[in-house]
Protein backbone atom coordinates (compact mmCIF):
# COMPACT_ATOMS: atom_id res chain seq x y z
CA UNK A 1 0.00 0.00 0.00
CA UNK A 2 1.42 3.41 -0.98
CA UNK A 3 1.85 6.04 1.69
CA UNK A 4 -0.72 8.82 1.68
CA UNK A 5 0.74 12.16 0.61
CA UNK A 6 -0.14 15.45 2.23
CA UNK A 7 -1.78 17.90 -0.21
CA UNK A 8 0.46 20.79 -1.26
CA UNK A 9 -1.55 23.85 -2.19
CA UNK A 10 1.50 25.32 -3.92
CA UNK A 11 0.95 22.80 -6.74
CA UNK A 12 -1.65 25.02 -8.36
CA UNK A 13 0.79 27.95 -8.67
CA UNK A 14 3.54 25.64 -9.92
CA UNK A 15 1.36 24.36 -12.74
CA UNK A 16 0.29 27.89 -13.67
CA UNK A 17 3.90 29.06 -13.81
CA UNK A 18 4.94 26.18 -16.06
CA UNK A 19 2.26 27.19 -18.57
CA UNK A 20 4.10 30.40 -19.49
CA UNK A 21 7.65 30.18 -18.06
CA UNK A 22 10.60 28.08 -19.34
CA UNK A 23 11.84 27.16 -15.84
CA UNK A 24 10.55 27.29 -12.28
CA UNK A 25 12.73 27.11 -9.18
CA UNK A 26 11.15 25.67 -6.03
CA UNK A 27 13.35 26.60 -3.11
CA UNK A 28 12.89 26.00 0.59
CA UNK A 29 14.44 24.03 3.45
CA UNK A 30 15.54 20.43 3.10
CA UNK A 31 12.83 17.85 3.77
CA UNK A 32 9.96 20.34 3.40
CA UNK A 33 8.57 18.49 0.36
CA UNK A 34 10.13 20.16 -2.70
CA UNK A 35 10.89 16.92 -4.53
CA UNK A 36 7.47 15.50 -3.66
CA UNK A 37 5.81 18.64 -5.00
CA UNK A 38 7.81 18.52 -8.24
CA UNK A 39 6.94 14.85 -8.76
CA UNK A 40 3.25 15.68 -8.34
CA UNK A 41 3.52 17.07 -11.88
CA UNK A 42 3.43 13.46 -13.10
CA UNK A 43 5.53 11.08 -15.15
CA UNK A 44 5.95 13.51 -18.06
CA UNK A 45 9.03 14.95 -16.28
CA UNK A 46 12.34 13.10 -16.05
CA UNK A 47 14.05 13.30 -12.66
CA UNK A 48 17.71 14.08 -11.96
CA UNK A 49 19.12 14.67 -8.48
CA UNK A 50 22.44 16.30 -7.69
CA UNK A 51 22.49 14.50 -4.36
CA UNK A 52 23.95 11.71 -6.51
CA UNK A 53 27.75 12.32 -6.42
CA UNK A 54 28.33 10.84 -9.89
CA UNK A 55 25.71 13.06 -11.52
CA UNK A 56 27.02 16.05 -9.58
CA UNK A 57 30.58 15.40 -10.74
CA UNK A 58 29.51 15.08 -14.38
CA UNK A 59 27.52 18.33 -14.26
CA UNK A 60 30.41 20.21 -12.65
CA UNK A 61 33.04 18.92 -15.08
CA UNK A 62 30.99 19.28 -18.27
CA UNK A 63 27.99 21.57 -17.68
CA UNK A 64 27.47 22.16 -21.41
CA UNK A 65 27.43 18.44 -22.19
CA UNK A 66 25.23 17.74 -19.19
CA UNK A 67 22.54 20.26 -20.07
CA UNK A 68 22.63 19.30 -23.75
CA UNK A 69 21.64 15.78 -22.75
CA UNK A 70 18.59 16.80 -20.73
CA UNK A 71 15.11 16.02 -22.00
CA UNK A 72 12.71 18.88 -22.67
CA UNK A 73 10.86 18.24 -19.41
CA UNK A 74 13.22 17.59 -16.53
CA UNK A 75 13.23 18.04 -12.75
CA UNK A 76 16.70 19.06 -11.50
CA UNK A 77 16.83 18.40 -7.77
CA UNK A 78 19.16 20.22 -5.29
CA UNK A 79 20.74 22.53 -7.87
CA UNK A 80 22.60 24.53 -5.20
CA UNK A 81 25.38 21.95 -5.53
CA UNK A 82 26.05 22.73 -9.20
CA UNK A 83 25.92 26.49 -9.89
CA UNK A 84 28.16 25.69 -12.86
CA UNK A 85 25.14 24.61 -14.92
CA UNK A 86 23.23 27.90 -14.68
CA UNK A 87 24.92 29.59 -17.62
CA UNK A 88 24.50 26.41 -19.69
CA UNK A 89 20.80 26.29 -18.81
CA UNK A 90 20.52 29.91 -19.93
CA UNK A 91 21.98 28.98 -23.31
CA UNK A 92 19.64 26.00 -23.74
CA UNK A 93 16.58 28.03 -22.72
CA UNK A 94 17.48 30.88 -25.06
CA UNK A 95 17.62 28.41 -27.94
CA UNK A 96 14.04 27.36 -27.21
CA UNK A 97 11.87 29.50 -24.92
CA UNK A 98 9.15 26.87 -24.74
CA UNK A 99 7.27 26.94 -21.44
CA UNK A 100 7.52 24.29 -18.77
CA UNK A 101 10.92 22.85 -19.70
CA UNK A 102 12.63 22.65 -16.32
CA UNK A 103 11.68 22.43 -12.67
CA UNK A 104 14.61 23.17 -10.36
CA UNK A 105 14.67 22.62 -6.62
CA UNK A 106 17.13 24.07 -4.13
CA UNK A 107 17.62 23.89 -0.37
CA UNK A 108 19.32 27.27 -0.11
CA UNK A 109 18.14 30.69 -1.18
CA UNK A 110 19.61 30.51 -4.65
CA UNK A 111 18.66 34.06 -5.54
CA UNK A 112 21.57 35.13 -3.31
CA UNK A 113 23.94 33.40 -5.74
CA UNK A 114 25.09 35.87 -8.45
CA UNK A 115 25.59 32.98 -10.89
CA UNK A 116 21.88 32.20 -10.81
CA UNK A 117 20.43 35.69 -10.63
CA UNK A 118 22.67 36.84 -13.52
CA UNK A 119 22.24 33.75 -15.70
CA UNK A 120 18.54 33.02 -15.41
CA UNK A 121 17.03 36.47 -14.77
CA UNK A 122 13.85 36.77 -16.82
CA UNK A 123 13.89 33.06 -17.65
CA UNK A 124 12.89 31.52 -14.36
CA UNK A 125 10.11 31.99 -11.80
CA UNK A 126 10.94 31.54 -8.13
CA UNK A 127 8.48 29.80 -5.81
CA UNK A 128 9.14 29.40 -2.10
CA UNK A 129 7.98 26.17 -0.46
CA UNK A 130 7.59 25.94 3.31
CA UNK A 131 7.01 22.98 5.61
CA UNK A 132 3.39 21.90 5.90
CA UNK A 133 0.76 24.30 7.19
CA UNK A 134 -1.86 22.92 9.55
CA UNK A 135 -4.51 23.10 6.84
CA UNK A 136 -2.35 20.86 4.62
CA UNK A 137 -1.84 18.42 7.50
CA UNK A 138 -5.63 18.07 7.89
CA UNK A 139 -6.30 18.37 4.11
CA UNK A 140 -8.54 21.43 4.35
CA UNK A 141 -7.35 24.47 2.38
CA UNK A 142 -7.34 27.69 4.37
CA UNK A 143 -8.08 31.24 3.22
CA UNK A 144 -7.72 33.21 6.45
CA UNK A 145 -5.88 36.14 4.84
CA UNK A 146 -8.45 36.46 2.07
CA UNK A 147 -11.28 36.40 4.61
CA UNK A 148 -9.65 39.11 6.70
CA UNK A 149 -9.12 41.41 3.74
CA UNK A 150 -12.75 40.77 2.75
CA UNK A 151 -14.01 41.47 6.30
CA UNK A 152 -15.47 37.99 6.38
CA UNK A 153 -14.26 36.13 9.45
CA UNK A 154 -16.27 32.93 10.11
CA UNK A 155 -18.87 33.20 12.87
CA UNK A 156 -18.85 29.53 13.93
CA UNK A 157 -18.04 28.27 17.43
CA UNK A 158 -14.65 26.60 17.90
CA UNK A 159 -13.30 24.13 20.41
CA UNK A 160 -10.54 25.41 22.65
CA UNK A 161 -7.24 23.74 21.88
CA UNK A 162 -5.84 23.58 25.43
CA UNK A 163 -2.83 21.19 25.45
CA UNK A 164 -3.39 20.43 21.76
CA UNK A 165 -2.00 23.86 20.92
CA UNK A 166 1.32 22.96 22.56
CA UNK A 167 1.39 19.62 20.75
CA UNK A 168 0.77 21.26 17.36
CA UNK A 169 3.42 23.91 17.99
CA UNK A 170 6.02 21.36 19.10
CA UNK A 171 5.32 19.01 16.18
CA UNK A 172 5.93 21.70 13.56
CA UNK A 173 5.29 21.17 9.86
CA UNK A 174 8.00 18.92 8.43
CA UNK A 175 6.37 15.81 6.93
CA UNK A 176 8.76 13.18 8.35
CA UNK A 177 8.47 13.91 12.09
CA UNK A 178 4.68 14.13 11.74
CA UNK A 179 4.74 10.41 10.94
CA UNK A 180 6.34 9.67 14.32
CA UNK A 181 3.99 8.81 17.16
CA UNK A 182 5.73 10.40 20.14
CA UNK A 183 7.11 13.83 20.96
CA UNK A 184 10.56 12.44 21.92
CA UNK A 185 10.86 10.74 18.52
CA UNK A 186 9.84 13.98 16.79
CA UNK A 187 12.42 15.88 18.83
CA UNK A 188 15.12 13.41 17.80
CA UNK A 189 14.28 13.99 14.13
CA UNK A 190 14.38 17.77 14.51
CA UNK A 191 17.76 17.74 16.26
CA UNK A 192 19.27 15.35 13.71
CA UNK A 193 17.88 17.51 10.93
CA UNK A 194 19.55 20.69 12.19
CA UNK A 195 22.83 18.81 12.72
CA UNK A 196 22.70 17.46 9.16
CA UNK A 197 22.08 20.90 7.66
CA UNK A 198 25.02 22.34 9.60
CA UNK A 199 27.46 19.49 9.04
CA UNK A 200 26.64 18.85 5.39
CA UNK A 201 24.88 21.66 3.58
CA UNK A 202 26.49 24.65 5.29
CA UNK A 203 29.94 23.13 4.83
CA UNK A 204 29.30 22.35 1.17
CA UNK A 205 27.70 25.55 -0.04
CA UNK A 206 29.27 28.23 2.18
CA UNK A 207 32.74 29.24 3.35
CA UNK A 208 31.99 29.33 7.09
CA UNK A 209 35.17 28.74 9.07
CA UNK A 210 33.66 28.25 12.51
CA UNK A 211 31.03 25.61 11.68
CA UNK A 212 31.27 24.32 15.26
CA UNK A 213 29.68 27.59 16.41
CA UNK A 214 26.51 27.01 14.40
CA UNK A 215 24.72 24.52 16.72
CA UNK A 216 25.06 26.86 19.71
CA UNK A 217 24.04 29.82 17.57
CA UNK A 218 20.90 27.99 16.46
CA UNK A 219 20.05 27.21 20.10
CA UNK A 220 20.45 30.86 21.07
CA UNK A 221 18.28 31.95 18.18
CA UNK A 222 15.64 29.36 19.10
CA UNK A 223 15.50 30.80 22.60
CA UNK A 224 15.14 34.26 21.02
CA UNK A 225 12.38 33.37 18.57
CA UNK A 226 9.68 36.06 18.20
CA UNK A 227 11.96 38.58 19.92
CA UNK A 228 14.07 41.50 18.75
CA UNK A 229 17.35 40.40 17.23
CA UNK A 230 20.17 41.49 19.52
CA UNK A 231 23.40 40.42 17.81
CA UNK A 232 25.54 41.80 20.63
CA UNK A 233 23.83 39.63 23.26
CA UNK A 234 23.93 36.57 21.03
CA UNK A 235 27.62 37.11 20.27
CA UNK A 236 28.54 37.58 23.92
CA UNK A 237 28.98 33.85 24.48
CA UNK A 238 31.16 33.31 21.42
CA UNK A 239 34.70 34.33 20.59
CA UNK A 240 33.33 36.09 17.53
CA UNK A 241 32.46 39.68 16.75
CA UNK A 242 28.98 41.03 16.22
CA UNK A 243 29.46 41.36 12.45
CA UNK A 244 30.61 37.76 12.16
CA UNK A 245 27.58 36.56 14.11
CA UNK A 246 25.33 38.66 11.89
CA UNK A 247 26.90 37.09 8.80
CA UNK A 248 26.32 33.61 10.27
CA UNK A 249 22.68 34.45 10.95
CA UNK A 250 22.36 35.46 7.28
CA UNK A 251 23.73 32.04 6.31
CA UNK A 252 21.13 30.33 8.51
CA UNK A 253 18.51 32.51 6.87
CA UNK A 254 19.83 31.50 3.46
CA UNK A 255 19.34 27.85 4.54
CA UNK A 256 15.73 28.71 5.52
CA UNK A 257 16.33 27.84 9.18
CA UNK A 258 15.56 31.35 10.46
CA UNK A 259 13.67 34.42 9.26
CA UNK A 260 14.34 38.05 10.02
CA UNK A 261 11.05 39.93 10.24
CA UNK A 262 11.41 43.59 9.35
CA UNK A 263 10.02 46.32 11.55
CA UNK A 264 7.45 48.56 9.90
CA UNK A 265 8.26 52.24 10.02
CA UNK A 266 7.01 55.35 8.28
CA UNK A 267 9.41 57.84 6.78
CA UNK A 268 10.78 60.35 9.27
CA UNK A 269 9.11 58.58 12.20
CA UNK A 270 11.87 58.37 14.79
CA UNK A 271 9.65 56.90 17.49
CA UNK A 272 9.43 53.51 15.81
CA UNK A 273 11.80 50.63 16.56
CA UNK A 274 13.67 49.52 13.43
CA UNK A 275 15.50 46.46 14.81
CA UNK A 276 14.20 43.25 13.15
CA UNK A 277 12.67 40.30 14.97
CA UNK A 278 13.96 36.76 14.62
CA UNK A 279 11.67 33.80 13.93
CA UNK A 280 12.79 30.18 13.68
CA UNK A 281 11.41 28.81 10.41
CA UNK A 282 9.55 25.94 12.09
CA UNK A 283 8.42 25.71 15.71
CA UNK A 284 9.13 21.98 15.87
CA UNK A 285 12.80 22.80 15.36
CA UNK A 286 12.61 25.72 17.79
CA UNK A 287 11.08 23.62 20.58
CA UNK A 288 13.63 20.83 20.08
CA UNK A 289 16.53 23.28 20.24
CA UNK A 290 15.05 24.83 23.38
CA UNK A 291 15.20 21.33 24.93
CA UNK A 292 11.77 21.75 26.43
CA UNK A 293 8.91 19.26 26.71
CA UNK A 294 5.15 19.75 26.76
CA UNK A 295 4.82 19.82 30.55
CA UNK A 296 7.57 22.41 31.02
CA UNK A 297 6.24 24.55 28.19
CA UNK A 298 2.75 24.62 29.69
CA UNK A 299 4.27 26.05 32.88
CA UNK A 300 6.46 28.61 31.08
CA UNK A 301 3.91 31.01 29.60
CA UNK A 302 6.54 33.42 28.30
CA UNK A 303 8.31 30.78 26.23
CA UNK A 304 4.99 29.36 25.09
CA UNK A 305 3.86 32.83 24.01
CA UNK A 306 6.98 33.29 21.88
CA UNK A 307 6.61 29.87 20.26
CA UNK A 308 2.92 30.43 19.50
CA UNK A 309 3.75 33.80 17.95
CA UNK A 310 6.36 32.17 15.70
CA UNK A 311 3.87 29.41 14.90
CA UNK A 312 1.26 31.94 13.74
CA UNK A 313 3.88 33.82 11.73
CA UNK A 314 4.92 30.60 9.97
CA UNK A 315 1.32 29.55 9.32
CA UNK A 316 0.51 32.87 7.65
CA UNK A 317 3.72 32.90 5.60
CA UNK A 318 2.84 29.42 4.36
CA UNK A 319 -0.68 30.44 3.41
CA UNK A 320 0.57 33.58 1.68
CA UNK A 321 3.01 31.53 -0.43
CA UNK A 322 0.26 29.68 -2.27
CA UNK A 323 -2.45 32.36 -2.17
CA UNK A 324 -1.55 33.88 -5.52
CA UNK A 325 -1.49 37.31 -3.83
CA UNK A 326 1.40 39.51 -2.79
CA UNK A 327 1.83 40.08 0.95
CA UNK A 328 4.63 41.86 2.79
CA UNK A 329 5.16 40.95 6.45
CA UNK A 330 6.30 43.33 9.22
CA UNK A 331 5.87 43.86 12.92
CA UNK A 332 5.20 47.16 14.70
CA UNK A 333 6.83 48.47 17.86
CA UNK A 334 7.35 52.03 19.03
CA UNK A 335 9.50 53.51 21.78
CA UNK A 336 6.52 53.45 24.14
CA UNK A 337 6.71 49.62 23.82
CA UNK A 338 3.37 49.45 22.03
CA UNK A 339 3.58 46.48 19.66
CA UNK A 340 1.65 44.51 17.05
CA UNK A 341 3.09 41.06 16.40
CA UNK A 342 2.37 41.09 12.66
CA UNK A 343 1.50 43.84 10.24
CA UNK A 344 0.70 42.45 6.79
CA UNK A 345 0.48 44.65 3.69
CA UNK A 346 -1.20 43.46 0.49
CA UNK A 347 -0.44 44.65 -3.05
CA UNK A 348 -3.05 47.40 -2.76
CA UNK A 349 -1.31 48.98 0.23
CA UNK A 350 -3.95 47.78 2.72
CA UNK A 351 -2.86 46.48 6.11
CA UNK A 352 -3.95 43.65 8.36
CA UNK A 353 -2.81 43.64 11.99
CA UNK A 354 -2.35 40.37 13.90
CA UNK A 355 -1.75 40.08 17.64
CA UNK A 356 -1.10 36.64 19.16
CA UNK A 357 -1.96 35.35 22.62
CA UNK A 358 -1.49 31.76 23.74
CA UNK A 359 -4.14 31.90 26.48
CA UNK A 360 -7.94 31.98 26.48
CA UNK A 361 -8.52 35.13 28.53
CA UNK A 362 -8.48 38.46 26.72
CA UNK A 363 -9.02 42.06 27.71
CA UNK A 364 -9.34 45.36 25.90
CA UNK A 365 -5.74 46.12 26.90
CA UNK A 366 -4.61 43.24 24.69
CA UNK A 367 -5.80 45.24 21.69
CA UNK A 368 -3.82 48.36 22.61
CA UNK A 369 -1.32 47.91 19.78
CA UNK A 370 -3.98 47.14 17.18
CA UNK A 371 -5.92 50.24 18.16
CA UNK A 372 -2.81 52.40 17.81
CA UNK A 373 -1.96 50.99 14.38
CA UNK A 374 -5.59 51.37 13.27
CA UNK A 375 -5.52 55.06 14.21
CA UNK A 376 -2.08 55.53 12.64
CA UNK A 377 -2.96 53.94 9.29
CA UNK A 378 -6.51 55.26 8.99
CA UNK A 379 -8.26 54.04 5.82
CA UNK A 380 -5.29 51.82 4.92
CA UNK A 381 -6.11 49.62 7.92
CA UNK A 382 -8.46 46.80 6.90
CA UNK A 383 -8.75 44.75 10.08
CA UNK A 384 -7.03 43.91 13.34
CA UNK A 385 -7.30 40.39 14.75
CA UNK A 386 -6.24 39.18 18.18
CA UNK A 387 -5.71 35.42 17.91
CA UNK A 388 -6.30 33.55 21.20
CA UNK A 389 -7.13 30.04 22.39
CA UNK A 390 -10.84 30.71 22.57
CA UNK A 391 -14.15 29.56 21.17
CA UNK A 392 -15.66 32.53 19.33
CA UNK A 393 -14.94 35.41 17.00
CA UNK A 394 -15.65 38.52 19.06
CA UNK A 395 -15.96 42.14 17.86
CA UNK A 396 -13.99 44.80 19.76
CA UNK A 397 -15.05 48.02 18.10
CA UNK A 398 -14.28 49.45 14.70
CA UNK A 399 -12.35 46.92 12.54
CA UNK A 400 -11.06 44.99 15.58
CA UNK A 401 -11.81 41.35 16.45
CA UNK A 402 -10.62 38.50 18.61
CA UNK A 403 -10.60 35.08 16.95
CA UNK A 404 -9.59 31.54 17.97
CA UNK A 405 -6.12 30.49 16.76
CA UNK A 406 -7.70 27.48 15.06
CA UNK A 407 -9.40 29.87 12.61
CA UNK A 408 -6.07 29.63 10.75
CA UNK A 409 -6.93 26.10 9.60
CA UNK A 410 -10.60 25.55 10.49
CA UNK A 411 -12.61 28.29 8.80
CA UNK A 412 -15.67 26.60 7.26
Amino acid sequence: MSEKLFPRYALRNLRLALEDTPAVLIHGPRQCGKTTLAKMLGDSYDYVTFDDPDIRAFAKEDPIGFTAGLSDRTILDEVQYVPEIFSSLKRVIDQDRKSGRYVLTGSTNLMLLPTLSDSLAGRIEIQRLYPLAQCEIISKENNFLKRCYSNNLPKKTYKRLFDKLVEVVMAGGYPEPLKRRSAPRQKTWHLNYVNTIIQRDIKQVTSVREVNVMPMLMRRLANSTAQLLNANNIASGFKLGRKTVQSYIKILERMFLVDELKAWHANQNNRLIKTPKIHIGDTGIAAALMNINKELLLKDRTRLGHLVESFVYNELKREASWSGQFYEFYFYRDRDMVEVDLLIENDEGQYLGIEVKSGATISTNDLKGLKKVRNLLGPKFTMGVLLYDGERVLPFGDKLFAAPISVLWDND
